[in-house]
């Protein structure tokens, strides 16, 4: 059989294929559907310091190939997730990952130090696709400056592996990918959403209480595989890709453009059993091809 294991920072995954943050809940929402210890990891839904109601619906809209998404981050914070979440996560045999988020770099840092004591937590995702309250609701990850402070906080409070979700609303990817690089983090992850709207022509309003969203699903894809493409060649150290995986074969094209790893996301929404069929889809294409490990293939598209 093929080696399906990766490394990512001193952490070890059984196979290369996670959950993405917001399409798995807390990994129980899954557990009559499929076994999460299968999986090489699972992103839990976002987690914030205080409690969060998220945006009012409707928040979430279909759109061509594609979804439509302002919940908006709600969470019951980080007390309740300890207590209360944490037992249950703490039981499953793979990599539970939290995505971290937060208004100041002071939030983020502090959230990030009170996961380090989780020993069931070996790695956070840091979501910088955040408004930032102290300069105006920009967004940490579109602004070199803001994400380079925030990315070295959190990697002074925060001793086991890091991971950096890059938001694609920006004009240079591989300029995140490398101050992300240059503060510490072990790995990147993206993309998150683009911004996106939809309009209902019959009742001439916005489909989402917020007017724009973030965009996910197929339509995504080819943006997100170029950004990928690009981050890996920018940084040595692993990337994540995330956007629009529906089945093995887009995730065997993230990694040949040179993704360690990927994230399934909205595909889960469809067909909760996606990210499993994923991992035997990638171990029947190396076998079928005579590779005999899936870093056979990470990035081969730039060895050819």
């Amino acid at each position: 059989m093929a080696d399906l294991r990766i490394k990512i920072g001193s952490l070890l995954f059984k196979n290369p294929v996670m959950m993405a943050s917001g399409t798995c809940g807390y990994g129980s929402e899954f557990d009559d559907f499929i076994d999460i210890e299968q999986l090489g990891g699972i992103i839990v839904k976002g987690t914030t310091l205080e409690p969060r109601e998220g945006n009012p619906c409707p928040r979430m809209a279909e759109t061509a190939s594609g979804m439509l998404n302002a919940v908006g981050l709600q969470n019951k914070g980080i007390d309740y997730f300890v207590k209360n979440i944490y037992p249950h996560l703490s039981q499953y045999g793979t990599n539970v990952i939290v995505n971290v988020n937060g208004n100041t770099v002071e939030e983020y840092t502090e959230l990030a130090g009170r996961l380090t004591d989780l020993v069931a937590i070996p790695a956070i995702e840091l979501n910088i696709s955040c408004p930032n309250v102290k300069r105006g609701g920009m967004i940490f990850g579109t602004n070199p400056d803001a994400a380079r402070e925030v990315i070295a906080s959190v990697r002074k409070a925060y001793h086991k592996t890091l991971i950096v979700k890059l938001s694609p609303n920006v004009t240079d990817i591989t300029e995140f990918a490398r101050i992300s690089a240059g503060e510490g983090a072990d790995a990147v992850s993206l993309i998150n959403t683009l911004v996106g709207m939809a309009i209902d022509a019959k009742t001439m309003k916005p489909r989402l209480s917020t007017i724009t969203g973030g965009l996910s699903g197929p339509a995504i894809k080819p943006v997100a595989l170029r950004m990928v493409w690009q981050a890996a060649k920018a940084v040595t150290i692993p990337v994540i890709g995330i956007g629009g995986i529906m089945n093995a074969e887009d995730a065997l094209e993230f990694i040949m453009a040179g993704a360690t790893g990927v994230q399934v996301g909205t595909a889960s929404f469809i067909e909760p059993r996606t990210a499993i069929n994923v991992i035997s889809g990638i171990e029947s294409f190396l076998e079928a091809r005579g590779f005999a490990s899936v870093s056979e293939i990470t990035g081969i598209i730039n060895r050819n």
